[in-house]
Formats: C-alpha cells, sequence, structure tokens
C-alpha cells in the first residue's frame, strides 16, 4: 500500500484494490454496464482482472476494446473452462492489488464504492475484511429495488445464510492464506470463501451503504433461489467443514426455505440448568408455566420460584403441592418490595447450576426441547445469552430479540408481526446475533453472570435485561436469538395496569439511567441494526421512507404507554390522536377497547362500527380484532346471536387469533368473561 501525497486524494493511505470477475458468454449490454460502474469509480487506485473462457465474439471484443482503453484493466483469456471457482482464481492470480473485490460479471458498483472501501480501511488500518448493503438492479437498468441493509458481522447469521454476499473486498495476504476458491462448492463458492476468511480475519468492517447492484435475471439467484439448485448442498457442505475447522460439533441442515441453513449443535456435558421465575400470586398462570416446563425432554434441571409477596391462599397452596411432588422444584422467599433486578440476583446465591434460564411467571412454552435448543449455544465459548421467540396469545409476536435506540432506550423486534411471518430477510426464521434480548425466557452462563456483576438493581421495572446483555457483549461474548425455542407470553396478565405518578416517575428515571450509561451505543447505533433502518418501528423499514403525521406520532405514544400500564396516558394520547385525524384507525380502536373493558358498550359499538363502515381497516388479521371486540359489545347489550356470529367470523378471518378462540370456547361453556383485544395486531 502507498502512502498518498496528491492534492486530490483525501487518503493517508491509497490500497490498489484489485476487482475480480470471471466472465463467459455475458451479454453485451450487461458486460458493458459493469465495466463502465469499474471506469465510472472516484478512487483512481483500482484494476479490473477478467478472466473469461471461451466465450463468444461479441463479449472478447469488449473486453479488448475495454483493456485498449485504460491500462488498468487486465483481461486473461482462458483456453478451458476450470468452472466458476477455477475461473475466478485466474483473475486473482493477474491481480497485482492490495486488496481484492469479488465483481460478478453482469452487476455494477456504485460510483463511490471503492471510495468507501478506502475510507473504512483509512479509519480501520487492520482491516482485512469488508462487505457493504447492497441491493438489485432490474434487467433493463431502470430500476433498483430489494434493498438488503445488513447488521455488522454475525457470524450466527453467517451460518444461518450467506448475508455478506456482495460488495465483499478482502486483503490479498488474508486471501493467500486461507486459499482462493475451491473446486467442490460451485454455485456457494463464495460462501465457502466468506467462511474461511472470517475465520481468521483480525477485523471484519461492515460499511452500512448501498455499493453495489446486484443483477436480476430469470437465470439469476437474486430473482430464482431455483436457478442454481447445486448451490444450496455446496453451501451446507461448505457449513459442515467450517464446523469442522473451528471443531464445533453439530449437524447442518437445510432450513424450510432454500438458501437458509439450521445447525443443531452436539450438546456436551449435560449441565444442571436452573430455571429461575419469580412470582406474586397469579397460580393459574404459574401452574401453566410450571406444567409447561415439566414437559420438557431435558432432564437435568432444577426450578427456583422466588415468592415476593403474595396474598392469595390459592398460590400458597400451590407451593406446597409443588414442594411435596418435585424435589426438583425449590420455593425462595423475598419479602422486600418487587425489584426484578434484585429478586433474579438473590435467586442466582442458591441457584445450583452452572447454566441459568430466567423465566417470568406467564411464559408457557410451546416446544419440549426449547433447554437443549438454548443449551447448544451457551456452551459455546463465544456465547454469553441466549434469547427466544416469544408470542403473544393471540399468536402475534412479543419479542425476537431487541433493538437499541429504537424509542430513544430499546425495543422488541418485529413486535404484532403474524405467527409464521419471515421478518427481514428471514430475521423471525433463523439463528442471529443481536445486542440483547428479553430476560422473560432468556439463558447464560453462571460464570459470566458473576463476571458482568449480575442484574443492576438501580433497574426495578424495565430494561435490566438489556443492560445485562449490553454488559455481556462488552466483554466480546455473542448475544443469540433463535427462533427454535418457542413460548407464549401472557404480558398483561402479570403485569396488570398499575398506573400510578410514582411509577411512572421511575419508570423515566429508569430510561434515563440507560440513555446515560448506554450513550454511546445510542449514538453509534446497534451493530446488530443496520443506521438506513427506522428507530420509530420495530418492523425494519427503511428511515428516509417514513412521513409521521401529528396523528400518528399521538396514536404511536398511545401504544406504547398502552404496553407499559399506562393506561391514563394512553387515552390521553389516543384521544388526541382523534383530535388531529378522527380517521385514525389505532386511537378509534383501542378507545374502543377501552369503552369495553369500562362496560361503556353503546361507545365501543360506535367506535367499532366506524372503523367498519369506513373500511379503515386493510388486514384481515386486524378486522378479526375488530369483530371480536364488536361481538363482545353485541353479546353484552343482549344482542347474541349477532355477537356469536362475529366472533365466529373473526376466528374464520385468523385461525391462530388466540382471544377469538378462548372466547368460542366460553360461548359454548356458557361463559360471559371475554377476551377483550387490547390493541390491532398489524
Amino acid at each position: 500500500m502507498q502512502e498518498s501525497n496528491t492534492a486530490d486524494n483525501q487518503f493517508k493511505i491509497s490500497p490498489k484494490i484489485s476487482i475480480i470477475v470471471p466472465t463467459w458468454n455475458t451479454p453485451e449490454n450487461f458486460l458493458t454496464e459493469m465495466i463502465q460502474s469499474v471506469l465510472n469509480q472516484t478512487y483512481p487506485n483500482w484494476e479490473l482482472c477478467v478472466a473469461d473462457v471461451a466465450s463468444n465474439n461479441n463479449t472478447k471484443e469488449v473486453l479488448k476494446k475495454y483493456a485498449q482503453l485504460d491500462n488498468r484493466i487486465k483481461v486473461k483469456f482462458l483456453n478451458k473452462n476450470k468452472g466458476i471457482a477455477g475461473n475466478s482464481n485466474e483473475a486473482i492470480m493477474i491481480s497485482t492489488g492490495d486488496y481484492v473485490a469479488l465483481l460478478d460479471h453482469d452487476d455494477v458498483l456504485t460510483s463511490d464504492a471503492l471510495h468507501e472501501v478506502v475510507r473504512s480501511i483509512n479509519q480501520y488500518s487492520d482491516a482485512d475484511f469488508l462487505y457493504s448493503d447492497e441491493d438489485k438492479i432490474s434487467e433493463d437498468s431502470k430500476k433498483v429495488f430489494d434493498p438488503h441493509f445488513k447488521p455488522d458481522f454475525s457470524p450466527d447469521m453467517l451460518r444461518s445464510h450467506n448475508y455478506i454476499r456482495h460488495l465483499c473486498v478482502i486483503k490479498k495476504n488474508l486471501l493467500d492464506k486461507v486459499g482462493y476458491f475451491r473446486e467442490g462448492f460451485e454455485g456457494s463458492q463464495d460462501y465457502d470463501l466468506f467462511l474461511r476468511c472470517t475465520e481468521q480475519a483480525r477485523r471484519i468492517v461492515h460499511i452500512p451503504k448501498i455499493l453495489y447492484h446486484w443483477r436480476s435475471t430469470q437465470e439469476s439467484v437474486s430473482r430464482n433461489s431455483n436457478a442454481k439448485p447445486y448451490a444450496f448442498e455446496s453451501a451446507k457442505k461448505a457449513l459442515e467443514e467450517h464446523l469442522q475447522r473451528l471443531n464445533l460439533k453439530g449437524d447442518v441442515f437445510h432450513a424450510e426455505t432454500l438458501g437458509y441453513y439450521r445447525i443443531k449443535y452436539e450438546i456436551f456435558n449435560f449441565p444442571k440448568v436452573s430455571i429461575i421465575i419469580p412470582n406474586k400470586d397469579h397460580k393459574d398462570d404459574l401452574e401453566k408455566c410450571v406444567n409447561s416446563i415439566l414437559k420438557s425432554t431435558y432432564k437435568n434441571y432444577e426450578i427456583i420460584i422466588v415468592e415476593n409477596n403474595s396474598v392469595e391462599k390459592s398460590i400458597f397452596d400451590y407451593y406446597d403441592y409443588l414442594k411435596n411432588t418435585y424435589s426438583f422444584i425449590n420455593i425462595l422467599n423475598w419479602n422486600k418490595p418487587f425489584n426484578y433486578a434484585a429478586i433474579n440476583n438473590f435467586a442466582v446465591k442458591c441457584a445450583k447450576g452452572d447454566v441459568l434460564l430466567f423465566l417470568n411467571n406467564d411464559i408457557e412454552i410451546i416446544n419440549e426441547d426449547w433447554i437443549e435448543e438454548m443449551l447448544m449455544y451457551i456452551q459455546r465459548n463465544d456465547v454469553g445469552v441466549v434469547g427466544a421467540k416469544l408470542y403473544y396469545p393471540d399468536n402475534t409476536i412479543q419479542h425476537a430479540g431487541s433493538i437499541i435506540g429504537i424509542n430513544k432506550t430499546a425495543e422488541h423486534a418485529f413486535r404484532y408481526f403474524p405467527y409464521d411471518a419471515n421478518g427481514y430477510y428471514m430475521r423471525l426464521k433463523i439463528v442471529h446475533n443481536l445486542s440483547a434480548v428479553t430476560s422473560a425466557l432468556f439463558m447464560t452462563k453462571k460464570t459470566i453472570f458473576n463476571e458482568v456483576g449480575g442484574f443492576d438493581e438501580e433497574y426495578v421495572i424495565i430494561l435490566n435485561d438489556t443492560d445485562y446483555c449490553l454488559k455481556v457483549r462488552q466483554k466480546q461474548y455473542l448475544v443469540v436469538f433463535t427462533p427454535y425455542v418457542k413460548a407464549y407470553h401472557f404480558e398483561s396478565k402479570s403485569r396488570g395496569y398499575e398506573d400510578t405518578q410514582k411509577r411512572f416517575a421511575r419508570f423515566n428515571a429508569e430510561a434515563e439511567r440507560f440513555r446515560s450509561k448506554w450513550h454511546s451505543i445510542l449514538t453509534e447505533g446497534d451493530p446488530y441494526y443496520n443506521p438506513n433502518l427506522t428507530l420509530r418501528k420495530t418492523d425494519f423499514s427503511i428511515a428516509n421512507n417514513e412521513y409521521v403525521k401529528e396523528d400518528e406520532k399521538y396514536s404511536k405514544d398511545g401504544i406504547f404507554y398502552l404496553r407499559n400500564g399506562f393506561v391514563d396516558k394512553a387515552k390521553e394520547s389516543f384521544k388526541l390522536a382523534l383530535e388531529k385525524n378522527p380517521f385514525n384507525v389505532d386511537a378509534l380502536f383501542c378507545l374502543g377497547a377501552f369503552a369495553l373493558t369500562e362496560e361503556n358498550y353503546i361507545e365501543a359499538i360506535d367506535k367499532f362500527n366506524f372503523l367498519i363502515k369506513n373500511n379503515l381497516i386493510t388486514h384481515d388479521v386486524n378486522l378479526a380484532c375488530v369483530y371480536n371486540n364488536l361481538g363482545i359489545a353485541l353479546i353484552k347489550t343482549n344482542r347474541k346471536e349477532e355477537g356469536y356470529e362475529l366472533i365466529k367470523k373473526s376466528h374464520s378471518l385468523n385461525n391462530y387469533y388466540r382471544d377469538a378462540i378462548e372466547n368460542l370456547e366460553k360461548i359454548n361453556n356458557n361463559q360471559d368473561d371475554f377476551k377483550i383485544t387490547r390493541k390491532l395486531i398489524v
């Protein structure tokens, strides 16, 4: 590499970047656009190294013309087709650069691509593996679409699929060290190379900008995942060898979507797991939670229930039953005021297990192998916390990891997405790394818990789990989210609707403490998110595509207050939203739900009918919520047959809708304590 002394170059270090392209009968327009995109680079110290194999005369003529036009373009015409791996290696062998950039023959670089790469190299002098965000470009080059805004390096996401793809730039000495493209991995030769490089890279740098346009044609994987079916077996083989090199024992499986993978790591030593559950009253919730644990296929565990100021006789009778029936269930007493962090820190001191599993009392486990699915990750030396996929009772997503910065603190990703949704680039279906997960259900090692000082007891109500995860991340351990651990979280039940000024002040104080302590990550951004994505919502939508109207701001605030139990503030916000816009859907629905809860049935019916008559509901799952609540209101005003039919209709629109399912059961059992849905799903 050379230091720049020229006035027109802003970089102290100006490495030569060799752009590697194998070609074979490339359509002339694609080939020309690819080469022009290199010639248009604002950074000048590059060379284009092309290896062409037995192409038609048109391709050869285009290559020869450009090679004569610019001496930075080098073309090697091959006599024999060595396959995509071998042909790419031929291009690498004529390169003389400090770094190698990979470019497909029909794709396009943005004009600032190399400039941004070199800027990152100047910022991180030890960077030896760099990758950027990307999007797709149409066959006629008139449209770019489907942007992929990626996280910083996520080893578990990379083991789930090749999310790195393009643009990838590798330091030449790292490439020499790990070896070039390998035969036998056709279709996934880049995936195999990325796995080998990231295993040994000194610093992996993600550039959160779109620097690459991936051509979308019917023959390309960008549009048709079946274009190269052999690539999936090659990727599986690459992952298997990756695990072997790292001495990680496990089996690689194809996930339910082509191009995505699942690793089942072998569990060793089968350590004791201490399951810790704080509890006050709520016997039915706790019983449901414990019964779901008892179905677990993993047996080496203990359950520690921390009793905290219960007053109901039924819960103490249940405690006696548990103690007399199960030797591995222990009841501890915490007689001080509620403090989530302190209660759990207290329980850890009594835990016999090397692995800690924190669990809310309002959790119901869905899959019986849940402990194994978490253990396989927490046993790795590089992992500090493992989190799970949680659902609301209506089968919408409650938690799929936490994103730092949303709502100026942190928020659960993909909240209220449908049960089987894929999420942004399959994040709801694959194992990947995050900055934080909820302690409503998470696993950690006792050694790491002690290393970071446990939960910070200044966080009495909120953010204690996020703070813990960030402390773990400071120690360079990974936080893993696995969608293969599923549970229901009956959040509103156990939390209730306490709405006091004292609680609200404490809530704000803890949020402010978090913002002060973790100012750096809130300022710089969550490394497992992307600065191009919104901090206003949890759906991974693009930040600069949003325009928030004043009424939407109020209704968003209302949802936030509602979720956190501040009912009066939620009502106030929803009323302000309706003042600004009488057609605000969330405000109409939530105020209708409040009216229904308060037995103001006529007002509730008016709100729900207004939504229906004005065609304001666009999703069937939301319409199901309206029908459910309207049905309850009609039943309560003696229009029972109409109400029954609406609840049936609600269930037919969303078969997973838990409130409607429970209400149909209540109708069959002649019960009238119906489940009211508090907010819309989507």
